[in-house]
């Protein structure tokens, strides 16, 4: 049995202002990186935490803090 410590990234409120607000934060994400496709929400961010390179619990901590 193996214990995973890792937290699903919630995404809270409106992606379009999150999505913003991550662009105006981190200059090299684009509007294709930020592109949410319904039940591909961890493809996406896995992409962003790979160009922004962030672990999954940073990038976490950066989109609850939006």
């Amino acid at each position: 049995m193996t214990n995973s410590t890792t937290t699903p990234i919630q995404v809270k409120g409106n992606w379009n202002e999150q999505k913003t607000k991550l662009k105006a934060k981190f200059s090299t994400l684009t509007d294709a990186d930020l592109q949410y496709e319904k039940g591909k929400k961890d493809e996406m961010l896995n992409k962003v935490q790979a160009k922004l390179g962030k672990t999954k619990e940073e990038l976490a901590t950066i989109i609850s803090a939006l």
